[in-house]
């Protein structure tokens, strides 16, 4: 019967970075993935440009990784988002940053990332098994023996790294196998949810399809409580849509909008929408009141074009009951007043968000207690590790979520192979 040192189940993102933490530090390493190549959900990231991690420092980081990024800190200080840029440079792949500190190969393809790695594990000599899935994982005495594969094999390791990922994109062969192999071992699965997912919404404008189409640059976007609290605030461009709203921001909102929902016991929650953040009303007051000076005699519709975009303008006014062709100083007060509020809060109710499976990121996982966050192993099962998404921990787009992958990956695959010697 076959045995290594450490099985790495699943190809892709920090499970290739396991076999390759693993295998550098003397490890004999197999990695069996399901599909046919590894590395599916890797050459779809970043509009299949991948993102690989992002140049700032790790507090920063941590906070764009809402989901439980404090967990990382400890995996942080063995590896971070600068050590990630090294192994890239280090492996012959040249890294560009662009807005907001987004790291990418200057190739622009996801492939040079996947080819490097790829290249890495070959000269390491880690052995790769494909389109054999995992049956199950064997335990034994509450510590890992080995895999069963579906062609009836069995293969014994000292070390058993999950990297199989969440249930987010299931086409590029997500779909959650690991999460029952680690309830085996008796390990809490937090309940799952997308996000970085569109938000729905079945407010009338939106199903008579008013705003379709409309992007809006640098807007506050925010979800509020049952108490009007403020949960969370993304400003970002945001885009409506036919079935409610998308774009940076409303992704970025997309996981507080499930959680108000659980934690408020509702079906719906309130967002509002701030399209002028960068003003207070008591400037936005200031700025119509020039505006009735210099172009009064303008109808509203002209007279405040250049402040929002135009369908949005004529939505607020339309919204409102106003007269597009009113000229601009016969407004009275309170129609003045009217617009300011709807242009800093106009607000909307959302009833959830795509489903898990057309969402970017998987909510929910592995209890991020039952982990040991200095080195990825499970504390129920004696050399059981942990990598990526399959654990309770999502971040935002932009690298935070592949900076998770590759920094646990790392962590798990050096210390697995310490358990092996």
């Amino acid at each position: 019967m076959k045995k290594y040192s450490v099985i790495v189940i699943g190809g892709g993102t920090s499970g290739m970075m396991a076999a390759i933490a693993a295998a550098e530090n003397g490890a004999d390493v197999l990695v069996i993935e399901k599909n046919k190549k590894l590395g599916r959900k890797l050459l779809v990231t970043g509009g299949g440009r991948c993102n690989v991690t992002n140049n700032r420092d790790a507090d920063e980081i941590i906070a764009h990784i809402p989901g439980n990024g404090r967990f990382l800190y400890s995996a942080f200080h063995q590896f971070d988002n600068y050590d990630i840029i090294n192994f890239f440079e280090s492996n012959g792949v040249r890294l560009k940053e662009e807005d907001h500190g987004r790291m990418f190969p200057v190739t622009d393809k996801s492939k040079t990332i996947l080819e490097a790695l790829m290249a890495k594990m070959e000269q390491l000599g880690v052995t790769i098994l494909t389109e054999n899935p995992v049956v199950t994982v064997v335990y034994e005495d509450h510590a890992v023996k080995g895999v069963l594969l579906e062609d009836g094999t069995e293969i014994l390791a000292s070390a058993i790294i999950l990297s199989t990922g969440g249930r987010a994109m299931p086409r590029t062969g997500s779909t959650g196998d690991g999460y029952k192999w680690a309830k085996k071992a008796g390990h809490t699965l937090k309940p799952l949810y997308p996000t970085e997912a569109p938000i729905l919404s079945d407010e009338p404008f939106i199903i008579h399809k008013t705003l379709q189409g409309l992007s809006l640059r640098d807007v506050a976007l925010s979800v509020l409580n049952k108490k009007e609290k403020r949960v969370i605030t993304h400003q970002m461009d945001m885009i409506f849509t036919h079935f409610g709203v998308s774009g940076p921001a409303a992704l970025r909102c997309s996981m507080f909008v499930h959680q108000t929902m659980q934690r408020d016991k509702t079906d719906q929650v309130t967002m509002t929408l701030d399209v002028l953040p960068n003003f207070s009303v008591g400037q936005l007051t200031q700025q119509f009141q020039q505006l009735i000076k210099k172009d009064g005699d303008k109808s509203l519709k002209n007279a405040l074009k250049g402040l929002v975009p135009e369908r949005y303008l004529l939505f607020a006014i339309e919204r409102l009951k106003l007269d597009e062709g009113q000229p601009l100083k016969q407004c009275t007060t309170e129609q003045i007043d009217g617009l300011i509020a709807f242009f800093k809060d106009f607000r909307f109710t959302a009833n959830g968000t795509h489903p898990l499976e057309k969402a970017f990121v998987t909510g929910g996982g592995i209890h991020t207690k039952e982990i040991n966050p200095k080195t990825m192993e499970s504390k129920l099962a004696k050399g059981l590790y942990f990598t990526g998404e399959i654990m309770d921990i999502n971040g935002y787009t932009g690298g935070y979520n592949i900076t998770a992958a590759f920094v646990t990956g790392r962590i798990a695959g050096m210390h697995a192979s310490q358990i092996s010697e």
